[in-house]
């Protein structure tokens, strides 16, 4: 399988010009430049950047160049420490992952998907050289998360448009397109076959959910914010608590003995369909999302990126976890400064 050079280990910055509330105030404070020096210093080679459409657009779709300085602003801090990006359109104009948002419409109105497409040729145009004259690297993420399953073939479509669009302006950038069900593993077969060499696959992990986002309400029905759960719990409770807290199964726990417990087999089990189908299609395959919840403890928290960092380096997977600063993942924040040393180890 081919792998993605320069986007092998990475952090999300989450929270910073995506999933938030889009003031000057959040775009001046959450992230410094201090930062990137120290994603840099955790021995990382790339940040994933997630804007909304709102720091670029205002509601009816002028261009605000206020929020390009800022990206190209990351881009100069990323340069200074010798750090890659990948550019991640984490909301366009009716659709977001998160349905809190109340953006809709999308995939059935093609004025919306027209509004996509200029964006990401404006996007393109603006960002296809911001590295010239270094030796780093930027790619475009299309979109970030498509929930539905029935959105397949659509979105399918609506990438490859946007992506020969962006191609008649920046034929040879790194394009990451994601599938349904959230960029699951398991939609990584109904992805188009590749576009040209230029595209990488990219899905998300957070695998096993009831340990990954234990205490997370948006994930199920019964999830109390209360709720806590041991990664080395047997996967006969996982499937009882699952269906309990979640309301769905999702991994085929039944795969494995009923008192097994999360190890690298579990994680070499479910990337198993995803990198056959990446090798195939000689196509990169990239994980933009992956972390564990503030809620699991510290020491779960780490042994739970060892295994999955080994099935990462096993198949030369490159990856980005979730995220550098709260949003309730903070790989940078104080519940983790005892086994930070360690952790970026498996980053």
């Amino acid at each position: 399988m081919k792998e993605f050079n320069g986007f092998m280990h990475g952090v999300n910055i989450g929270g910073w010009y995506s999933q938030c509330n889009h003031t000057e105030e959040r775009y001046d404070n959450f992230i410094k430049k201090e930062d990137f020096a120290t994603i840099k210093s955790w021995g990382l080679d790339h940040i994933r950047l997630p804007i909304d459409y709102e720091l670029v657009e205002t509601a009816d779709g002028q261009k605000i160049e206020k929020g390009y300085e800022r990206i190209r602003q990351a881009a100069k801090w990323c340069a200074e420490n010798s750090l890659n990006m990948i550019l991640d359109l984490h909301k366009t104009c009716g659709y977001s992952f998160d349905a809190g948002y109340k953006e809709s419409g999308f995939f059935e109105d093609e004025k919306l998907q027209e509004r996509f497409y200029k964006l990401w040729e404006s996007l393109a145009e603006n960002f296809k050289d911001v590295f010239a004259g270094t030796n780093n690297e930027i790619c475009f993420e299309l979109l970030n998360e498509v929930t539905d399953q029935a959105y397949c073939k659509k979105w399918n479509a609506i990438a490859r448009t946007c992506i020969e669009r962006i191609r008649a302006i920046a034929p040879t950038t790194k394009i990451l397109v994601g599938s349904y069900w959230n960029n699951s593993l398991a939609s990584v077969k109904d992805l188009d076959q590749p576009y040209d060499e230029n595209i990488v696959y990219n899905f998300h992990c957070y695998e096993p959910l009831l340990f990954t986002h234990q205490g997370a309400p948006w994930v199920g029905p019964n999830m109390n914010p209360d709720f806590r759960f041991p990664l080395k719990s047997k996967f006969a409770d996982y499937i009882t608590k699952t269906s309990e807290k979640v309301g769905q199964i999702g991994t085929a726990f039944g795969a494995f003995a009923p008192d097994a417990t999360v190890d690298v087999n579990y994680f070499e089990t479910i990337f198993a369909e995803a990198v056959k189908v990446a090798e195939e299609r000689n196509v990169m395959l990239y994980c933009g999302e992956y972390g564990t919840i503030d809620k699991a403890t510290p020491e779960d928290t780490l042994e739970w990126y060892k295994l999955i960092s080994t099935v990462f380096n096993n198949h030369g997977i490159g990856r980005a976890a979730w995220s550098f600063r709260q949003m309730d993942f903070g790989l940078a924040d104080a519940r983790l400064d005892e086994i930070r040393p360690e952790l970026i180890k498996y980053l």
